[in-house]
């Protein structure tokens, strides 16, 4: 009953039915009619086609017409008015609205599809709209697309099990896939499809049970995240080693310019004449206030706190932290 209440579609729908059984009755009782004179009266007056009455009508009779008459004129103008609008908004506008992100989603390369509106798809986006990067979200609850388009986000409706719905997301020109629906079963059966796909898409799934970590691995996703392992792991660190893991909960790796302490750079961006370095040549200290913290490998391998005399190698990357100022000024420097 709230819902109807709350939407105007359905609040006037229900003042329709409501006046409509209203003359229905009054004709029925007050005029005594039988019930399909009733009905007659009752379309007649409601659509004010003009016919002539069952019967002439006495003064109480004329009363209860009149009144009738102005409450389903006001009644029905409403209810034609906002079902119009419904219709042209779910239609038209709808129909515009979804061209508009077809055409987007059409032109995006190296974007990102996030499978799933979830709690782990949700925080998945507000990150990547942090970082500015592109990304196409696919959800099969119409409901869930309809709440949150309004926000801009580029939805395709759709199941994302299905290879049609994949590609119309562009992934074969995207450059990571993000699993994160609920079900354990969805999530491998996309990352078979997607690898399928596209070989040198980057994977990262969702799972709930241990013994699919395994499955999604040689299924072909690069990374599997167990967002409750994850969530009791922290809540354990935090009776072991509470004040190291505050210290890590502060630092930031994205969001305003003021807040952030940590960032990755590229080989290009580091040595941007191509020629590879060792790390205390860069002397990104000095220049930057930044500290080297961690090293990237080619092979994918990580080094944490790397040698000064560490080589900066091709296709590899270096994390550094520093404070929001000293972030901001390295970005600068390498032009990031």
């Amino acid at each position: 009953m709230r819902r109807i209440f709350q939407s105007k579609l359905y609040g006037s729908l229900f003042l329709l039915l409501v006046v409509f059984l209203g003359g229905v009755i009054g004709f029925k009782f007050i005029s005594s009619y039988s019930w399909v004179d009733a009905l007659y009266m009752t379309v007649i007056t409601i659509t004010t086609v003009g016919f002539g009455e069952v019967q002439p009508l006495s003064p109480t009779e004329k009363i209860f017409t009149s009144v009738f008459i102005v409450c389903s004129i006001f009644i029905v103008g409403y209810a034609i008015s906002t079902i119009t609008e419904h219709i042209l908004s779910k239609n038209n506008i709808g129909n515009l609205r979804q061209k508009k992100i077809e055409k987007m989603i059409h032109e995006m390369k190296h974007h990102v599809i996030v499978c799933g509106y979830g709690r782990n798809g949700k925080q998945a986006v507000q990150k990547l709209q942090a970082y500015n990067q592109d990304f196409v979200v696919v959800e099969m609850d119409e409901h869930v697309v309809d709440r949150f388009e309004e926000e801009k986000i580029p939805f395709i409706h759709g199941n994302a099990n299905e290879d049609e719905i994949l590609i119309e997301a562009g992934i074969e020109r995207a450059s990571t896939l993000i699993c994160a629906l609920p079900s354990d079963a969805d999530n491998l059966f996309i990352v078979l499809s997607a690898r399928q796909i596209n070989k040198e898409l980057k994977i990262i799934s969702r799972a709930s049970e241990e013994t699919s970590y395994k499955k999604l691995k040689l299924a072909g996703a690069d990374n599997v995240i167990m967002p409750d392992k994850i969530g009791g792991e922290h809540m354990a660190s935090l009776v072991v080693v509470p004040d190291l893991v505050e210290f890590l909960d502060n630092l930031s790796v994205s969001g305003e310019e003021d807040s952030i302490n940590v960032e990755q750079i590229p080989f290009e961006k580091v040595c941007s004449d191509g020629v590879e370095k060792a790390i205390q040549d860069l002397d990104v200290r000095k220049k930057t206030g930044c500290s080297i913290i961690g090293y990237k490998a080619p092979n994918g391998e990580y080094i944490v706190n790397p040698e000064p005399s560490l080589i900066i190698k091709k296709d590899s990357k270096i994390i550094l932290i520093g404070r929001p100022n000293q972030i901001e000024s390295l970005k600068k420097l390498y032009h990031v």
